[in-house]
């Protein structure tokens, strides 16, 4: 004879049921709720990279602290942007599929607005970037890196009902007002550091929020 196997047997008391049920929803909101970390960190990683070398090239009042090609910080920093970009469709497309109806409607819209905004942006600051001299320039496009990527985490957050994700979408629109108004050079060391820091935090500060929830 065959012992048959324990999560096969029928739960044995109402204690059993409610343990069952309550692994089955965890089970299913760690498949339906996308990991937040996987949506912020490889932001954090592209500014803190991308934004640190726009700052060491292009310092305030024209200063240079490290030497080197003028169109690599933005390469390197657009690059970086395109990565996290995918990423983070991809993921959203992942938890969309575990979805059926409307919920499975709004994960594909909100995977796609992500390289449907940046092309946008990116072809806005191509047609202005010939008419502003080389430190706004560099201003510019990193100015609307921000906003997008600011203005999409708070419809993710509306979406996900991720509070901590809404609100990093807050701060990252209010410290890109902010180095917008402070000037070239400051505007690359704010997002550098605020802004990565405040990816990182808040990647891990919504995972604990999901995690104690499952």
């Amino acid at each position: 004879m065959t012992t048959p196997d324990t999560d096969d047997r029928p739960p044995t008391s109402p204690a059993d049921s409610l343990r069952l049920i309550a692994e089955e929803r965890a089970t299913a909101n760690r498949e339906l709720i996308p990991d937040i970390r996987w949506l912020s960190w490889p932001w954090g990683i592209a500014w803190l990279i991308g934004f640190g070398l726009l700052f060491l090239r292009f310092g305030p009042n024209d200063r240079v602290f490290v030497d080197m090609p003028q169109w690599l910080p933005l390469a390197v920093l657009f690059t970086l942007l395109a990565v996290a970009a995918v990423i983070t469709a991809t993921i959203n497309g992942r938890s969309s599929r575990q979805t059926v109806g409307r919920s499975k409607y709004q994960g594909m819209l909100f995977g796609l607005s992500w390289p449907i905004a940046f092309a946008t942006t990116f072809t806005i600051a191509v047609r202005l970037s010939g008419k502003l001299p080389d430190d706004e320039v560099g201003l510019l496009w990193s100015a609307l890196a921000v906003a997008v990527t600011g203005v999409l985490y708070l419809a993710g957050g509306m979406l996900w009902g991720g509070r901590s994700m809404y609100l990093v979408g807050v701060w990252l629109l209010a410290i890109n007002a902010a180095g917008v108004i402070i000037g070239p050079g400051w505007h690359s060391l704010i997002i550098a550091v605020a802004g990565s820091a405040a990816m990182f935090v808040g990647g891990a500060v919504g995972h604990a929020a999901v995690t104690r929830r499952t």
